[in-house]
């Protein structure tokens, strides 16, 4: 079946999600669109987040996407909903936080850590509500800039945020739920900072799904070789180089 897998962000954090979607689906075509210029996501508003993604799936359409990933918990929280009613053709897939993954597991002492739109949003209290054990301790810790910083590459201000924001908790929480798919991609320095914690995020589960949606409407792909990646970046080529070493990394 022809046509790509779309997958956007703010930026370089949904090559967390693209990763796990290339290991599950290698047979198809990928156009990941990195939405750099306007990051940090988590600091707008619904109304500017709404206009921007908007801007980015009909750009994806153009380009010939048979189905658009929301690799982005503050836009999948935001704006979601919006665009399946204002795209009723096109097959959605967020991401949010694995808040159910902790209670599935059953971790009592579970940090949520993701953006401030996303650790204050309706989605994410909805979320709490199901899944969350009566004897189990939730932690809601917001990011502030840290995806910004992840994006620029700031290692020693990352690090210093990243102490200031969880020092208090080592040998306190067993889990940690990476609410914004750019700390997927700083795995390595949360772990120094919280080596006792399980680190959970959603790109498994957003893969899968991804997966089902394509049986469900028949349009996975036939190939056998594997699938060409187009990755754009709305700010600069340098970014695109470092998403392809990124990805190679991960």
């Amino acid at each position: 079946m022809n046509g790509k897998i779309g997958v956007f962000d703010s930026g370089l954090g949904g090559l967390s999600v693209l990763k796990e979607l290339m290991k599950l689906l290698p047979g198809e075509d990928y156009l990941f669109y990195e939405d750099s210029i306007h990051n940090p996501y988590g600091i707008k508003t619904e109304e500017e987040l709404l206009e921007i993604t908007s801007n980015i799936v009909d750009y994806l359409l153009e380009n010939g996407c048979k189905i658009i990933v929301i690799a982005c918990n503050t836009a999948t929280t935001c704006c979601m909903k919006s665009l399946r009613e204002k795209y009723p053709e096109v097959i959605f897939v967020g991401t949010v936080p694995a808040i159910k993954v902790a209670y599935d597991n059953h971790f009592k002492n579970t940090i949520i850590l993701s953006t401030p739109y996303t650790s204050q949003s309706k989605r994410v209290q909805e979320l709490l509500h199901d899944y969350t054990d009566v004897d189990q301790n939730i932690i809601n810790i917001s990011g502030e800039n840290l995806a910004n910083l992840i994006e620029l590459d700031k290692k020693d201000e990352i690090n210093e945020l990243l102490h200031r924001l969880l020092d208090s908790y080592v040998d306190v929480a067993d889990s940690m739920v990476l609410g914004c798919t750019h700390y997927s991609l700083i795995k390595d320095e949360i772990h120094a900072v919280l080596p006792n914690t399980t680190l959970l995020d959603g790109c498994r589960g957003v893969s899968e799904e991804v997966k089902r949606q394509l049986e469900f409407h028949d349009l996975l792909s036939n190939k056998e070789q594997q699938g060409s990646l187009t990755i754009i970046n709305n700010k600069s080529d340098a970014l695109i180089q470092r998403s392809y070493e990124i990805l190679e990394e991960l």
